[in-house]
């Protein structure tokens, strides 16, 4: 893992603004969320910075981890209208979108829309390794594109928009892995460890039933929408958009700036997507520490689940062992050292 010496990097003595107004909102939501998943406060910040960076989590991890309980509680907590999918290898894509259906009126018979689960603001995909190719695509617009479009008309879905998918491990019985297209629909995948055992202990001791508390409402969705207009004004200092540049072109097999490391382990490079969302999330990271710019820790943290699932392995890496967030870490390190004696 990388150093802390990335904090202490050069930032060419850039000042930055002195408040961020509704960080206080923020940390509050992180701490309620803690509140009801025990054990797991990185994955818990990482959810929400995504959240209030505007990006979709994929969240990986045998069932039972509380990967359900935990999407269902933000958006309770932000007051969010909610809709979960429970993907299936019979799902079909109009289950997701919608459908037309003919319906008999006083004008004579007419077309009528059905608007599927998808029209939301807060969405659970659960499972969406379970469905078909045909059927996980049909997530595809509608979360790059905030729209749905069916028999040649597009319907803009509401603001905010947030998708949470669940996968379970590729080597499990029945999934299909998703496409690198889709894949780069996720601002961030996370996966999702184990339950340690002070957590277990605690969870047996103050939950009877194994269940928590009902969630409180935390925010508005005027609050959210806010919260992430003030993310979008994170100060972002030009060595650390210097940094985020250079980590993601040092992915490039077939760049002479690839990372030497990388290079033989690599079969695609990062997509300039990756490089904006890792932007996004790293200033809603400085955002929810109450900062009003971003530090070097703040890319250093969200790099390995930004960029992990677009960085694509050859068979090499697989047969290895190696794992793109563990290529993401290396990466960090070589750059580090690259810039402290530049």
């Amino acid at each position: 893992m990388h150093s802390n010496k990335i904090n202490q990097l050069p930032m060419n003595n850039q000042q930055l603004p002195d408040s961020v107004p509704m960080s206080s909102e923020a940390q509050t939501l992180y701490n309620a969320l803690n509140e009801i998943i025990y054990g797991k406060p990185d994955l818990i910040r990482m959810l929400v910075a995504s959240f209030l960076a505007g990006g979709h989590v994929l969240l990986e991890g045998v069932p039972g981890l509380g990967k359900t309980v935990l999407s269902k509680s933000l958006a309770a907590m932000t007051s969010l209208d909610y809709k979960r999918i429970q993907f299936t290898p019979d799902l079909l894509p109009a289950d997701i979108t919608g459908t037309y259906i003919m319906e008999d009126t006083a004008e004579g018979r007419r077309m009528r829309f059905m608007p599927g689960p998808v029209f939301t603001h807060f969405l659970l995909a659960d499972e969406i390794n379970r469905a078909s190719p045909k059927t996980q695509a049909a997530l595809l617009e509608a979360m790059s594109e905030q729209a749905v479009t069916l028999m040649g008309e597009s319907r803009q879905l509401e603001s905010p928009f947030f998708v949470i998918a669940t996968q379970n491990p590729i080597e499990m019985e029945g999934t299909n892995p998703l496409p690198e297209a889709q894949l780069d629909r996720f601002a961030v995948k996370i996966n999702v460890a184990s339950t340690g055992e002070e957590a277990l202990l605690r969870m047996i001791r103050e939950r009877n039933d194994g269940n928590p508390p009902p969630p409180q409402i935390i925010m508005s969705r005027q609050t959210l929408l806010e919260c992430q207009r003030q993310v979008d004004e994170i100060f972002l200092p030009e060595a650390i958009a210097i940094f985020i540049a250079r980590l993601v072109a040092q992915t490039d097999p077939q760049s002479s700036e690839c990372n030497a490391t990388l290079k033989p382990h690599i079969r695609y490079s990062v997509s300039p997507r990756g490089a904006i969302w890792l932007t996004r999330v790293a200033r809603a990271l400085a955002f929810l520490d109450e900062r009003s710019g971003v530090g070097f820790e703040d890319v250093a943290q969200a790099a390995p689940h930004v960029l992990g699932h677009r960085l694509i392995l050859n068979y090499t890496a697989k047969f290895d062992g190696i794992t793109a967030p563990q290529l993401i870490d290396k990466l960090l390190v070589d750059i580090e050292k690259e810039v402290l004696h530049s």
